[in-house]
């Protein structure tokens, strides 16, 4: 077995992004502007629906908070979430001054479920954010035919999502009000750091967009490339600096591109692994519904209770045998922050904790071969069975 430590995830960068970053850098155009521009073009060309909108940020986190400002939420308000997520999809809630509502999530998909959702709505409910656990989606129909019931806004967060579907249809192109993604580095295509919120909703895409760049109402690149003389600007409300400038945007067009291919690698990938770890005492990622595509951004396995070690002992031993590891996620209910402020325990999420004790994220990545799968199931078999 070789000696090379195997990471967790690495990003795959080719020369076409290199180039295209170092073009916006000869361009002289650096933040964010023709490049950007682009990259939001084609993205709705990627998703396939024309009524669509998509506005570029730095990060998913500055998405989801401004979708959730401008549909409204705000102090007195709740958003339910569920608690098995990143500590980003509870922040944002609170950015408003809103109340996160943490909830359960079902066993096998690690997601929100509407059962979960719809015992938690109250008279104060103004949001959901389904969280679309590893690239698995949630029961969206069910969710959204819930939220249009109740009147309540649904805001996904697709940040592992890209490219799943639900029903046939990409995340992104559903009936809620609008989905954000992300492009940080671990994820299924990258700009470093950065995200795409989209919506079909013409007025919220006009806030989030004058949100974007501290409640300007002009766009800055317009301003700024006018050939007339074009200073002036106006300042419509309190915003935000959460804009992806072009540097981003020159990786991001290149990355789409290539995000298919990706896909096909990722769900290879995905597929050996569940060939080559049956039979293990491990519980197998779930599978989505049939003709539904997983974006497999992550591989989540967990330990079945006859695993006589620790799940921190697994991951400990898998870093000797020079295999890293992760765990998704720490859920919210644990963090002294959420715990303390909401009086959370582990007993109001009896799955969600469950889970969190036994799940271990095994390394997927494109630039991963048949060889390191193979490595990785090994150790995983060296380490539960000793073999």
């Amino acid at each position: 077995m070789s000696n090379k430590f195997l990471p967790f995830s690495l990003p795959e960068i080719g020369e076409e992004e290199i180039k295209e970053v170092v073009d916006t850098l000869i361009s002289g155009w650096v933040t964010t502007g023709p490049k950007t521009k682009r990259f939001e073009e084609d993205f709705v060309r990627f998703l396939g629906c024309v009524s669509l909108e998509a506005i570029a940020v730095n990060s998913a986190t500055s998405g989801l908070h401004l979708a959730l400002e401008a549909v409204g939420v705000g102090p007195g308000d709740e958003v339910i979430i569920p608690t098995y997520t990143f500590t980003a999809t509870a922040e944002i809630v609170r950015y408003l001054g809103a109340t996160p509502v943490m909830v359960d999530v079902d066993k096998h998909t690690f997601n929100i479920t509407n059962l979960t959702f719809t015992n938690a709505i109250t008279e104060k409910t103004k949001a959901v954010i389904p969280v679309h656990f590893a690239g698995l989606s949630c029961e969206m129909d069910l969710i959204i035919s819930t939220a249009k019931q109740y009147g309540i806004k649904v805001i996904e967060d697709a940040a592992h999502a890209l490219p799943a579907t639900h029903n046939g249809q990409l995340i992104g192109t559903l009936a809620s009000d609008a989905t954000v993604f992300s492009f940080y580095a671990n994820k299924t295509m990258t700009t470093g750091e950065g995200g795409m919120l989209v919506t079909r909703d013409p007025e919220l895409a006009k806030r989030c967009r004058i949100m974007r760049l501290h409640g300007i109402s002009r766009d800055a690149f317009d301003r700024y490339s006018s050939k007339k003389p074009s200073w002036a600007y106006e300042v419509v409300a309190p915003g935000f600096k959460y804009n992806m400038p072009d540097i981003a945007a020159s990786i991001g067009i290149h990355q789409l591109i290539k995000l298919p291919g990706f896909q096909e690698k990722r769900q290879r990938l995905a597929e050996l692994y569940n060939q080559k770890l049956d039979g293990l005492p491990i519980k197998l990622p779930a599978l989505p519904e049939k003709n539904d595509m997983h974006a497999w951004h992550l591989y989540p396995i967990l330990l079945k209770e006859e695993v006589k070690i620790s799940r921190t002992e697994f991951i400990e031993k898998m870093s000797e045998l020079q295999i890293g590891c992760s765990v998704h996620f720490i859920p919210l209910h644990l963090h002294p922050y959420w715990r303390d402020t909401y009086n959370l325990s582990p007993g109001m999420f009896p799955t969600a904790q469950g889970v969190y004790e036994r799940e271990v994220s095994l390394p997927l990545y494109t630039k991963m071969t048949i060889e390191d799968v193979d490595r990785v199931v090994k150790s995983v078999k060296r380490v539960l069975l000793g073999d």
